[in-house]
């Protein structure tokens, strides 16, 4: 049965078609974009204005172009993230909906108890993951939707890419074990491809290609992703009732961190995540962006909108396009369905690399990635506001490029002034300047954009309720705290990111393989070894300036102290213990911590009595039977290029079902 004949079926009565407070709308999105533009260029031309007459008197001829282009392209990232978080902050101390500016209730009605006909599919690509982890991170989502009395309308698929062979015999032990716990009415189905084309992007197109005809939705979920029963069914519940909507994404927020910087990204994403993302969905309307993973999709038009193109060229820049979802978005919204961003839709977790060495590793891959929508953005037919995510996920490494470019022609000038034609005068007049009025004035406008975001999510959280982070004064020291160490790691992050973006541009490609979730203690050799051209980068830059610019050393010191402490942020970075003490103090708590839902609390009674198994058994125990697919490529001995970026498409026919079990 294709999902045109289930749509027939459906009353057209059903309230949760027609419910209002269900309709997703956006009023007056152009408006809203014209007055987001024009507050961040209202903050940009006069901080460029006050940049120019800084640097136009001190004599340093061509650099002061260059400085201004530079600081002028940082400081415009700096004012959109500004005016994203202050739009969140009046949505939500207004109480406003971002999307419909209605106001939100204050206790929301609860869904309604039954769904329409419309099947589901919970689509969970897997590669090299701990099968234990994964399966129990299912388990706990299934339980929460099985609470919900309305597990029927979905089916579970495990969609493995694995090819560690040890990873492979755990993982399908596992799977029939999480079938022997599931009761009916769940269908659990597993698929594992014998060769990851096109990653993960290529599995969920395969997993299209062959089975999405059965099902109207599809739900993707990471490996490490949980999500509450009642935000799944309200998420068919609002794919019901708009029928335009090709995707809606959650706000997933990191859970289960125990080291000291997973405890502080956990943190500052309760803290201010919600209030940025209402910020974002303010102004973004209709045409929303795709994280890749805890959000819901519609999946025809997925299917015929999403064909990923094969970028011409070689790696890094070229060939198949790595950060998969921005693009997905962009050509969903380009086909004329709705993209939303619900921030409000709580119930949605993901867990985070544990240790910054880690988390770098995960940003090397997504550089690359969203470094290669810049060549996107030409494309026909996207919307205005799909290209600026595009735009965006490249300004997010490229702007840390640029302040490192800005920063190092700075000295470059402040060396050449001391230099200059009157050797000590070019010192006096570089110094005088900096120390002006002008410079503090600019100075103080900058950490106000950086830092103001940051108390205003503090602000927000105490109007609402400290109790959720453990009380005010907790709030409080928690939210200084968080702030000092992502002022102290900002160094060490520009450094990362600059390197990478580097290597891409000397068109060095990156191996997609699993990513590190589990926390571990960063070793003092590794820390150095991954970080000794920082602080050897640190050393001899301070130096320089101190002998050849020392009016310009004071300065630059916030950047050089992070880069000299970088091998001692990566170590402490993996900590457990040291988050273990503050959690213990009542510091970073997170309200997932304090009230946790439902799937967390069953996540955590599951890990405290797991038992790996430990045989395959010939057949499920109990409940509702595995249907594990038989991939009929797996013994083809050798596939074309052709082939292999034809099957990386989603292509073929749309509603093609073929549908084997080894039952």
């Amino acid at each position: 049965m294709n999902s045109e004949a289930i749509r027939e079926q459906e009353s057209p009565r059903d309230p949760a078609r027609t419910a209002p407070e269900a309709r997703l709308c956006a009023p007056g999105a152009s408006l809203r974009r014209v007055l987001f533009l024009a507050l961040v260029t209202g903050s940009v031309v006069p901080g460029g204005v006050l940049m120019a007459r800084i640097l136009q008197s001190s004599g340093m001829g061509p650099l002061l172009w260059v400085i201004l282009f530079l600081f002028l392209i940082t400081f415009t990232w700096i004012a959109i993230s500004f005016w994203t978080a202050a739009a969140g902050f009046l949505l939500q101390i207004l109480r406003r909906d971002p999307l419909s500016l209605r106001p939100v209730p204050v206790h929301a009605d609860p869904f309604p108890v039954r769904l329409g006909r419309r099947r589901t599919a919970i689509v969970m690509p897997i590669y090299n993951e701990d099968p234990v982890r994964v399966m129990l991170g299912v388990e706990a989502t299934c339980h929460s939707l099985l609470a919900t009395g309305q597990a029927e309308a979905f089916d579970l698929f495990l969609l493995s890419d694995s090819n560690d062979p040890e990873v492979i015999a755990k993982e399908e032990r596992s799977v029939w074990a999480l079938q022997g716990r599931l009761p009916s009415p769940f269908r659990t189905h597993y698929r594992r491809r014998s060769a990851n084309s096109g990653r993960k992007a290529g599995n969920i197109a395969e997993f299209c290609r062959r089975w999405g005809g059965r099902y109207d939705y599809m739900v993707v979920l990471d490996a490490d992703s949980v999500m509450e029963g009642r935000t799944l069914v309200e998420l068919v519940r609002l794919m019901d009732a708009n029928p335009g909507t090709g995707l809606i994404q959650t706000m997933p927020l990191p859970v289960r961190q125990d080291s000291l910087f997973g405890r502080f990204q956990q943190f500052a994403n309760a803290l201010h995540g919600p209030m940025l993302a209402s910020g974002l969905s303010f102004w973004q309307g209709s045409a929303g962006n795709y994280w890749g993973h805890n959000a819901i999709i519609r999946v025809r038009p997925f299917m015929e909108h999403c064909n990923l193109p094969v970028l011409a060229g070689r790696p890094p820049l070229g060939g198949e396009i790595l950060s998969h979802d921005f693009v997905e978005a962009a050509l969903m919204r380009r086909g004329g369905w709705d993209v939303w961003l619900l921030p409000q839709l709580a119930g949605s977790y993901e867990e985070l690399p544990a240790n910054l060495v880690d988390y770098a590793t995960r940003d090397r891959r997504w550089s690359q990635g969203n470094l290669q929508h810049l060549r996107l953005l030409g494309t026909p037919g996207l919307h205005l506001v799909s290209r600026m995510h595009l735009l965006f996920g490249a300004l997010a490494y490229l702007a840390s490029f640029f302040w490192l470019l800005m920063l190092a022609t700075a000295t470059a000038a402040a060396v050449a002034t001391y230099h200059g034609p009157e050797p000590g005068a070019g010192s006096a007049v570089l110094g005088f300047q900096l120390h002006t009025p002008v410079a503090y004035a600019l100075l103080g406008v900058t950490v106000v954009l950086l830092l103001l975001p940051k108390l205003l999510g503090i602000a927000l959280a105490l109007i609402q309720g400290a109790e959720r982070f453990g009380g005010s004064l907790r709030l409080v020291g928690g939210g200084l705290l968080e702030t000092f160490f992502s002022v102290l790691i900002a160094p060490l992050m520009m450094a990362f990111h600059s390197l990478f973006v580097g290597a891409v541009a000397l068109g060095r490609t990156v191996n997609w393989t699993a990513q590190p979730r589990e926390g571990r203690l960063v070793s003092w050799s590794e820390s150095w070894q991954r970080t000794w051209p920082f602080v050897s980068t640190g050393v001899l830059w301070g130096l320089m300036v101190a002998w050849w610019a020392p009016g310009f050393f004071w300065w630059l010191s916030p950047v050089l102290a992070g880069l000299l402490l970088a091998p001692a942020l990566v170590r402490v970075s993996g900590s457990r213990s040291a988050g273990l003490w503050l959690r213990e103090r009542g510091l970073l708590l997170a309200p997932s911590e304090l009230v946790p839902g439902p799937a967390l609390v069953a996540l955590h009674e599951l890990e405290s009595r797991v038992v790996a198994p430990a045989v395959l058994p010939g057949r499920a125990e109990a409940g509702a039977p595995v249907v594990r697919l038989r991939d009929r490529r797996m013994h083809r001995e050798k596939v074309s290029d052709t082939d292999d970026v034809r099957r990386r498409r989603i292509a073929g026919s749309p509603w093609q079902t073929a549908y084997s079990s080894d039952d």
